[in-house]
């Protein structure tokens, strides 16, 4: 495939026009700042227009634009916003309501960490979060804001999201007296006629960001909590990174316990809020009193109370939440008695990570695990995030609860968290690995009710077809591994276009299409010991016949192992549940395989499958 080339202009070139240009004239009159962008009635875009879209506010032969409908709401966002969510919300629907975009993103600036936290709404709502380095010289978002001008691009292939449209872009640098805050990017078919309009909006949201960093600052500008006289939770953040730093230079030990008081909700029901902060309260002072003079307690929000353990290894901070336990069960508080049912979890710097927000992603966890052992001798179950193995289904379920959380404050989601730690693992043999791949696999089934087990049932299937034909051990083995992965591409793929019951538009299926590639990229390619395994992930949706995905192969091109997985991922769809229709017996689903055979699928391998289908029969 000839590779695009990105073709770059500022919003300030002059546009030739074609002599067959229609010339479009604004319908507002001149005034003010109805001045300014009067020059959008002077040529029409080279860009075809949207053929599945027919917009109130746009007059689709002519590209006309209700300026004075899109200036009022402009006014009207900057004036009416609450916060900035709601704010860039509105910015979005106003323009796809107006422009046509088929998608808006807007990065804020973070110099200490010297990166653009990046939020991008597609025009089907789905959310994609991303960060881009300040020194990524080549970026073209980095480019854009080092030159200071509004940026158009042909094509949006540089975001490498597979899901969005190739379509063109403009990149909106956003100053504040002079100096970059944040970046603006939006898409749409008629991009150079509308420079002006996001120039506009670009003004309102520098000053909307502005003001919304400013009103933070005067909210988080205590560092003390009110409740409890322990350390504001924004407080905590920034301590706990100067320690982390010490702990580094000295090369020594941090250990971070978050300790959550159990039954609030109930207590708040039944004896008031007053007796809730009641509890807070006594619990922070004898967590205050009892700790090490050293140590720094905070409150982490809500019913939850972090300490910090300063040149302390698990075991150690360990026996210290143990004795803060104990003294707590040794507090009694009228109508509620002894303070005993908390639940504890603890985390280690550097051995658990070294990068703080994953330290306490994984305290967080250990909380939850601890929840779920319960208590002994009348006291919590303390956790160490060394005790548990991760991907034990506890582990799991704790994790993806943190994560769903964390993830509007983090810009990242369970999927995504997962990957990287499966990616940091430290496989000790074959059969380490499989447990890892398998736990892996089941976690992203679950994000689908209608799709948990489908990973193992398919690998059951593939295993029991590669043994039929008599293949290798080994080769078997690579196939139960293959077909565990086949589907762990959609862990890129929206999870509003996953879980849609009804039927696939085109659009959404050819983002569907993606996750075989996305699969290979993201998970097989970075990690050596499962390169074996890309041919079966790749090209487990090509057909017989050629026309499957994503490469077209045909016939035997298409790798043995991946035709087998073919088979065995078609029959458990076919048998299994779906929102739109019960699953089909396994003479239906059979029969279904048979009448594709030797176009959709290898006619052999059917053959062979339908002669061991029965033996596979599982209620679903």
């Amino acid at each position: 495939m000839q590779k695009e080339t990105k073709e770059k202009s500022s919003y300030k070139q002059k546009k030739q026009l074609s002599p067959a240009s229609k010339i479009v004239t604004n319908p507002i009159d001149n005034m003010g700042l109805i001045a300014k962008i009067n020059v959008l009635g002077n040529g029409v875009s080279s860009v075809k227009e949207p053929h599945n879209i027919i917009n109130h506010h746009m007059d689709k032969s002519y590209g006309i634009v209700d300026y004075a409908g899109f200036i009022k709401e402009t006014n009207e966002i900057v004036k009416n916003h609450k916060d900035l969510r709601d704010c860039l919300n509105s910015f979005h629907n106003l323009f796809v309501n107006y422009l046509n975009c088929t998608y808006t993103a807007l990065g804020i600036i973070n110099e200490k960490s010297n990166t653009i936290n990046i939020k991008l709404l597609d025009k089907n709502s789905s959310v994609y979060s991303f960060k881009v380095f300040m020194n990524d010289s080549q970026n073209e978002i980095i480019k854009a804001l080092n030159s200071g001008e509004i940026t158009t691009i042909n094509n949006s292939s540089f975001l490498k999201i597979p899901s969005l449209d190739i379509l063109p872009c403009v990149i909106i640098p956003i100053k504040f007296q002079g100096k970059n805050i944040c970046v603006g990017l939006a898409s749409d078919y008629n991009v150079q006629n509308h420079i002006n309009l996001y120039e506009l909006a670009s003004y309102q949201l520098g000053l909307i960001v502005q003001n919304s960093s400013l009103y933070e600052k005067v909210a988080q500008s205590s560092n003390m909590d009110s409740l409890t006289n322990l350390y504001s939770y924004r407080k905590f953040h920034e301590v706990l990174s100067e320690e982390l730093e010490s702990a580094e230079s000295a090369k020594q030990k941090v250990s971070v316990m978050i300790l959550d008081i159990n039954d609030m909700s109930q207590i708040n029901r039944e004896y008031g809020h007053s007796k809730g902060d009641e509890v807070i309260k006594t619990v922070a002072h004898v967590i205050n009193q009892n700790k090490k003079k050293n140590d720094i307690a905070a409150r982490y929000g809500g019913d939850k109370i972090a300490v910090i353990f300063k040149n302390m290894n698990a075991e150690e901070a360990k026996y210290m939440a143990e004795y803060l336990s104990y003294s707590l069960s040794c507090c009694l508080i009228d109508d509620i008695g002894p303070i005993n049912k908390v639940s504890v979890g603890i985390s280690t710097y550097p051995d658990d990570s070294m990068d703080k927000e994953k330290l306490l992603i994984l305290a967080e966890q250990a909380v939850l695990v601890s929840k779920t052992k319960g208590y002994k001798n009348g006291r919590s179950t303390i956790v160490s995030t060394q005790d548990y193995d991760f991907w034990d289904d506890t582990a799991l379920n704790s994790f993806a609860t943190v994560m769903a959380k964390r993830h509007s404050q983090l810009g990242i989601n369970f999927e995504e968290a997962l990957v990287d730690q499966f990616q940091n693992e430290n496989i000790l043999s074959r059969n380490h690995l499989i447990e890892v791949v398998t736990s892996l696999a089941s976690a992203i089934d679950a994000k689908d009710k209608y799709t948990k087990d489908h990973s193992s049932s398919v690998s059951r299937y593939s295993v029991a077809l590669a043994k039929a034909i008599n293949l290798p051990e080994n080769e078997v083995e690579r196939i139960k591994l293959g077909s565990l992965l086949h589907d762990i591409g959609k862990i890129g793929i929206p999870e509003d276009v996953l879980r849609k019951p009804d039927k696939l538009t085109d659009e959404e299926f050819k983002t569907i299409q993606q996750h075989p590639t996305i699969g290979v990229q993201k998970i097989l390619e970075p990690n050596p010991l499962l390169h074996d395994l890309i041919p079966i992930v790749k090209y487990h949706h090509e057909q017989w016949n050629g026309k499957g995905y994503p490469c077209g192969l045909k016939g035997e091109e298409i790798p043995l192992a991946a035709r087998i997985v073919a088979i065995a991922d078609t029959y458990h769809a076919l048998i299994s549940d779906r929102p739109y229709r019960k699953g089909l017996s396994v003479e239906k689903a059979c029969s279904i395989l048979e009448e594709g055979a030797g176009t959709q699928w290898d006619k052999e391998l059917v053959r062979q499958f339908i002669s061991i289908a029965p033996s596979l029969a599982t209620k679903i």
